[in-house]
């Protein structure tokens, strides 16, 4: 391997690159090395890799030792925070080499410090959402400010200006602004508290400006380590609104359309006025374009010229700004979907005069959304079984497809009601309004409606449904047919007559349905990071009775897979009716098969699991509900175990007088902080760690479950200790 060759190769190569021996000494290294991490030490081999870096992120040491055991690593881009609040960003991929003997040798790394990259695209990012105008960073560990090129040209300082906190300040006027904006750095440093405000900077050549500040910071324990904000040049607006309204008003709408095409029409001399990028949205050049707005109604799609006429005298007359979406033809043929937007401008006596605005494509938009309504057809398919009717409905009210729930809720077999039209089974009492809504989606008056009716059942009594419908429609705009999902709602019409309890019901189905989408999501996720780690065992393993215990193991996790997904459709019940399908559940079964079904995690934790629980002890619940508390509860303790300690968990049931089953659940993992989370530990989305895997759904969706059968969850849990979780079932 340390040949005088590949010594050369590796040290003249062009990316910053290294080859370490089997301890993580340097055996040779590329100059660009030595350069892209600045050491000063132009000999560094024989030396240690961690002496080099003393600072090495624990997941880099991890990926190092792992690659010591024959495996690679990649990372495309990681922020690291060190333990004085630095923030740093490394990318790597790490190879091992062979000895002729086929050991490992030691390892081939390329790795680079991406910081500065990050921290302009962090900055770039920051300045699009607020206005897309210029960004700043102060990084108080080592009091750098960077400045992006807008801000210096706001500043009217030269490119290779370097700002600090003190100079920074004092561009802005003397007296009030200067005080302001003190205070307010003030109170960032020192309480974390962000600033948007309008202040006067004198710029480096003594110009008064006008400017938008906004800035915010970023908390290391409880220390502000990091702020960073944007400017905006607000000098003209302040300055000169009143003499200079048009204009305003046409830049206030050209920022508006993301600054795209602007136009200006004078209405006494029908003279039309485009910039550049007018000509470019409708494909012309300004050569062979006719300035005159009869020129341009010529672009104008025929089928929707007549209403682009009329919305253009509405906003002539005052009546109402200029807002409007319509189609052109270039002159290739092709036709695009532009946003238009305008407003008149009257003289003295209330005459308009002309007519600004700005025009934008939309045609990737309005592809987007008619892609997105197919794609909603084809999902009705994955609903074939669902609890809801749904149907497809042709131009002509006929059935073109039903799924079972709507065949059960009025009677019919398929092929029966493929032979009807909807106006069929429809109560005649309810067929007008129904079919006057209908029309309106038809001419495009609205894209879709819900109302209430009634149905005929093939037997004869009514059958009462909330009945949704959507239009969908082809590429060109042109009607396809009809989306329409029933709710059979006949037996709370019968026993309940009141609309207010129809929509209590109705939202609880929804919140069930929502509880639904979470569940499969972090279940499934669960069951797919446990494949894919007995996967990358099986990938890694060479010993032949390893193997076959591995492909065991994958079968029994693809069983197990299989076995959640068949039981989801118990999920999606209404809260208030769960205890209506509780079941006797065997406990010891259900942890010892969520173990199982995690094995591949487990292991990789070289987890201990202790199970204290009587093998017969059985608990009043739903099964999917339950095997999902006990994915959740091991999940959060392998995400959340402690670095430096193999991972414990001990679980044990005892029986209580009350007729209940109490369980505990503890591990020796990170700890929960509850003096900081106790009151929103069970929140939507609420996260205590830096996980990247953390969404925080899992306690959420825990407690819901185990409140839904009639139980109850309590935590106790100490930092960097470990967390005892106590449930409560019915026996």
């Amino acid at each position: 391997m340390q040949t005088l060759s590949v010594h050369s190769f590796i040290e003249d190569a062009p990316t910053s690159i290294a080859i370490l021996d089997e301890e993580l000494c340097f055996i040779s290294y590329s100059k660009h090395w030595l350069k892209e991490f600045q050491i000063s030490d132009k000999d560094i081999t024989g030396k240690l890799y961690y002496d080099i870096f003393p600072e090495t992120p624990l997941a880099l040491k991890k990926a190092l030792q792992q690659c010591l055991k024959g495996k690679t690593s990649s990372n495309e881009g990681a922020k690291f925070l060190q333990d004085d609040g630095k923030v740093q960003w490394l990318k790597w991929k790490i190879n091992p080499w062979k000895m002729d003997d086929g050991k490992v040798g030691g390892l081939v790394i390329a790795q680079e410090d991406i910081t500065s990259q990050k921290r302009r695209e962090e900055i770039f990012l920051k300045a699009q959402n607020v206005a897309k105008i210029g960004g700043w960073e102060l990084d108080l560990v080592t009091n750098d400010i960077y400045w992006t090129d807008t801000t210096k040209e706001i500043h009217e300082v030269p490119s290779n200006f370097e700002a600090d906190l003190e100079n920074a300040i004092t561009f802005y006027k003397a007296g009030e602004h200067r005080d302001k904006i003190t205070k307010l750095v003030g109170e960032a440093l020192s309480k974390g508290t962000p600033w948007d405000t309008e202040l006067i900077i004198i710029t480096a050549k003594g110009r008064e400006r006008w400017v938008h500040a906004k800035g915010e910071t970023e908390m290391h324990n409880g220390k502000c380590v990091r702020v960073f904000g944007t400017f905006q040049d607000i000098d003209e607006q302040k300055k000169a609104k009143v003499k200079y309204q048009a204009v305003a008003e046409r830049l206030k709408l050209a920022t508006k359309a993301a600054q795209i095409g602007i136009w200006d029409l004078d209405l006494t001399k029908n003279m039309l006025v485009w910039d550049d990028n007018m000509y470019n949205l409708h494909g012309v050049s300004k050569k062979d374009f006719s300035a005159s707005y009869d020129s341009w109604a010529l672009t104008v799609h025929p089928d929707d010229l007549a209403q682009v006429e009329i919305q253009v005298d509405e906003a002539v007359k005052g009546l109402k700004d200029l807002k409007m979406e319509f189609r052109i033809i270039w002159p290739d043929g092709s036709i695009r979907y532009l946003m238009g937007m305008g407003k008149t401008i009257k003289d003295a006596n209330g005459n308009p005069t002309k007519m600004v605005g700005a025009n934008w494509d939309i045609t990737e938009l309005k592809t987007a959304q008619l892609q997105l309504l197919r794609s909603r057809e084809s999902f009705l398919g994955a609903f074939e079984n669902s609890t809801l009717g749904m149907a497809m409905i042709g131009i002509d009210g006929k059935w073109l497809q039903v799924n079972e729930s709507i065949c059960k809720s009025i009677g019919y077999e398929r092929h029966e009601l493929l032979k009807l039209t909807f106006q069929d089974v429809t109560h005649p009492e309810d067929l007008q309004s129904d079919l006057n809504l209908l029309k309106e989606l038809v001419s495009g008056k609205r894209d879709s409606y819900q109302i209430e009716k009634r149905y005929f059942h093939k037997k004869g009594h009514l059958v009462y449904v909330i009945l949704t419908v959507t239009g969908v429609r082809e590429i060109n705009g042109e009607l396809s047919h009809f989306l329409s999902q029933i709710m059979d709602i006949t037996s709370r019409i019968e026993a309940e007559k009141k609309l207010t309890q129809l929509l209590e019901v109705t939202e609880k189905q929804n919140t069930s349905l929502l509880n639904f989408a979470h569940i499969v999501s972090h279940n499934l996720r669960s069951h797919s990071s446990n494949l894919s780690m007995l996967t990358g065992f099986l990938s890694s393993e060479e010993d032949e009775d390893e193997q076959r215990n591995l492909i065991t193991m994958l079968d029994a996790a693809s069983e197990s897979l299989n076995e959640t997904v068949l039981h989801l459709n118990e999920v999606v019940q209404v809260k208030s009716g769960a205890l209506n399908k509780l079941k006797d559940v065997n406990l010891y079964k259900t942890i010892l098969n969520v173990e199982k079904n995690l094995s591949g995690l487990l292991q990789n934790k070289k987890t201990k699991c202790v199970v204290d629980v009587p093998k017969h002890t059985t608990i009043k619940g739903i099964p999917a509900y339950v095997d999902s508390i006990f994915l959740n509860l091991f999940t959060n303790s392998i995400k959340y175990s402690a670095p430096d300690r193999s991972l414990k968990l001990v679980i044990k049931a005892t029986e209580t007088d009350e007729k209940k089953v109490m369980v505990t659940f503890s591990d020796n993992g990170l700890g929960i902080d509850l003096k900081r989370h106790r009151k929103k530990l069970f929140g939507m989305y609420k996260t205590f760690h830096r996980n990247k895997d953390a969404k925080g759904i899992g306690l959420f969706i825990t407690k819901n479950q185990i409140e839904a059968m009639n139980g109850s969850i309590a935590v106790n849990s100490t930092v960097d200790v470990g967390t005892k979780f106590t449930l409560f079932f019915d026996k």
